[in-house]
């Protein structure tokens, strides 16, 4: 772990400082601080590059081919993807392991969180004690599916926290974005199998085989779990399911927040569908009292509401017997849990190779006792000087986005002065959390990795349900502190880097600064401009999720962003698979405004001095190639497919590339010219930032 100093950070990310202070005189360009770059020897891999591929045609394979070509870089066969994130990934998992197995070997006093830790990876990397309990875990349930008679049965069955599917209505707790002070009740659209609508739609590709093997998934599954006829009961689940991705709505639309947010109360709940029975859901969900409830797909409801109740009993059966077996089936006998993965992870992803199962249950902790793992992580891995340097960074970001606001031509000045409150009401939340999750009422027990399991989802349920009538917890984090990714929250206005993030390539305290610029900076500034992407800028200073702009400035804006849509639209990363633009617009606004925003933080720091040259590349060659090494990966095609279906984000060559050729700088840095293939006449780039 590169060890971060309060000394770094005054060359590197003060540097902005020093050059937006009055009557700064010095005209040198910042450089690094004394010391060794974790990558190469400013930080950037310069053997990764490809010298065989112009930056103006393919700046990502440039950047990264050499690195890409080299079988030593091949996917690991429990791997969907290699690259940048997930070696960081991995070097977080290994910092984890260490902590988890030391609890494993040492226990803790009853009920605090080492022996929770201990008992809990224990208990789930104990396949043999697990594989010995057999189908024992599932009889209760099953118990309760083989009574039900009624559609109320089932919908009280599934509101079950212990039954823990997903249902074509679903019923949840979430952040009130019309008042962001209070919890509400949430109703959306969902119980599917496959991941998204157009699995079950298309007829083109490999769509059609997918889902002969899904059914022939599910009837194996019924088949482990005891249930007769699995055949003929797949085919009844996989048209069940097929009607309801039928009155799904596209991913893309499910986007639109102001669509997504209609308010309801309980007598305009049951308005929408009469013959369903929410008081039924609600109330086994442990919701009974409540009367205020938004509503997601609107135009969906009623659809599925219908088709829930013209379903007959018998197959909700089968339906929620599939669904609740594969759903628990990392903690079941081995034989369930290789068959979901044969489907869920090779067939869908075209992962060869199940994970390890202490990995596999590192990821289970952290998914349940993240921040008791988190807590020790930042104590040994995030000095307090750390994040000190990242405020400070984000800081110089904030003034960057404050000229950059500032400075645009398309925005009215009484709209500038909205989003120039909303910038300066951003808070970040850097490294870890400053009140810890309690997990003082979540029982855990030593062989019981089922119990565990289910446990943790009523646990996790009921602190959801108490949440109602209470404010809302504005300390909490959604990410474990040793996350390798970062976020943007709307109803609270706050950008969110956990500490496992800021390492290098992302962020190096002795790398040269144009790097940390192109990398920490870049994505710095993707999450705040969140806050003023198509989705984000619909929400006011406060998180209120209301109209703020003038109609004139959202006209201009959906101009600007509509041409963004259409360069991404023409990206194909499989052949007869396009990126979708629209779903991709809010991540694809936030990487092409945070690096034209990051590089104009980098040139205010160079106090209008020339970056040095170091091994022959220009300070504007690293900023670019930083951005471009970050987001280093290659990835399985059927990894692929589904981040192109499902995902918004687009695949890393488009992240790397899209922004880049919008960019007038990285042309001048990189001598593209006309003709290359990223070309794009001065009067195609976009610039909303």
């Amino acid at each position: 772990m590169t060890t971060f100093t309060r000394r770094a950070v005054t060359a590197s990310t003060l540097a902005l400082a020093a050059g937006c202070a009055s009557g700064a005189g010095t005209t040198t360009a910042p450089t690094a601080p004394i010391g060794r770059a974790a990558i190469g020897s400013f930080g950037i891999d310069m053997t990764s590059i490809d010298p065989s591929v112009k930056p103006g045609d393919d700046f990502f394979q440039y950047v990264n081919g050499t690195w890409l070509n080299n079988p030593a870089n091949a996917i690991p066969a429990d791997r969907t993807s290699w690259g940048t994130n997930v070696i960081l990934s991995e070097k977080a998992e290994r910092d984890v392991r260490v902590i988890i197995e030391e609890a494993a070997a040492a226990g803790g006093a009853s009920g605090s969180n080492q022996q929770k830790i201990a008992d809990y990876y224990n208990a789930y990397n104990d396949q043999d004690a697990i594989d010995a309990r057999g189908l024992e875990p599932l009889q209760p349930v099953l118990s309760a599916i083989a009574a039900l008679r009624t559609h109320e049965d089932v919908m009280r069955l599934i509101a079950r926290p212990d039954v823990g599917i997903s249902a074509p209505i679903d019923v949840n707790v979430t952040l009130d974005e019309g008042n962001p002070d209070r919890y509400i009740v949430g109703v959306s659209h969902g119980g599917l199998g496959l991941p998204e609508r157009e699995y079950y739609r298309r007829s083109d590709g490999e769509f059609p085989t997918i889902r002969t093997q899904y059914a022939a998934a599910i009837a194996q599954m019924l088949g482990l779990a005891g249930q007769s006829d699995g055949e003929a009961k797949a085919q009844r689940i996989l048209a069940f399911e097929t009607a309801i991705a039928e009155r799904h709505w596209p991913i893309a639309d499910r986007r639109e927040r102001e669509r997504t947010y209609n308010l309801r109360d309980r007598a305009g709940l049951s308005a929408i569908a009469p013959n369903f029975p929410w008081d039924a859901r609600l109330e086994a969900a442990g919701l009974g009292n409540a009367d205020a409830i938004v509503v997601a797909e609107l135009s969906a409801m009623r659809p599925l509401a219908d088709l829930c109740m013209a379903t007959p009993v018998s197959t909700w059966k089968d339906y929620i017997t599939w669904h609740y077996v594969r759903g628990w089936a990392n903690v079941l006998p081995r034989a369930i849990d290789d068959a979901n993965f044969a489907f869920y992870g090779r067939t869908l992803n075209g992962q060869p190779q199940q994970r390890e199962r202490w990995k596999r249950a590192i990821a289970s902790i952290n998914n349940v006792l993240g921040e008791a793992v988190g807590q020790i992580y930042v104590q040994r891995h995030f000095p307090p000087e750390a994040k000190t340097q990242a405020l400070e960074l984000v800081e110089n970001m904030r003034r960057a986005y404050g000229e950059r606001i500032r400075a645009v031509s398309w925005m009215s000045e009484e709209t500038k002065v909205a989003a120039l409150e909303k910038l300066a009401t951003f808070r970040p939340k850097i490294g870890y959390p400053d009140q810890w999750k309690d997990y003082s009422r979540y029982e855990v027990r030593a062989g019981d990795a089922f119990g565990n399991s289910k446990r943790y989802a009523e646990f996790d349920w009921q602190h959801d349900v108490e949440r109602l009538g209470r404010p809302s917890d504005r300390e909490e984090w959604f990410m474990a502190p040793h996350a390798i990714n970062a976020y943007y929250n709307p109803p609270f206005n706050e950008i969110v880097f956990p500490a496992g993030y800021l390492q290098p390539p992302l962020f190096d305290p002795y790398a040269d600064p144009a790097v940390n610029y192109g990398g920490v900076g870049g994505v710095i500034g993707h999450e705040m401009g969140h806050g003023f992407d198509d989705q984000g800028a619909k929400s006011d200073a406060r998180g209120v999720l209301r109209d703020w702009w003038r109609a004139d400035d959202v006209e201009r804006f959906n101009a600007l962003t509509g041409r963004l849509v259409d360069q991404y639209n023409e990206f194909q990363p499989l052949p007869g698979l396009n990126v979708n633009g629209r779903l991709t617009l809010g991540e694809n606004i936030g990487d092409c405004g945070g690096l034209q925003v990051a590089l104009h933080a980098y040139r205010i720091s160079l106090n209008g001095a020339e970056p040095p040259v170091l091994e022959g590349t220009t300070g504007w060659q690293r900023f670019f190639m930083a951005r471009a090494q970050h987001r280093k990966e290659h990835r399985r095609d059927q990894s692929l497919r589904n981040q192109v279906l499902t995902d918004p984000h687009s695949p890393s060559r488009y992240r790397v590339n899209g922004p880049a050729r919008n960019v007038d700088t990285w042309y001048e840095a990189f001598n593209v010219q006309a003709g290359d293939a990223l070309y794009l006449p001065p009067d195609q780039r976009v610039t909303i930032w």
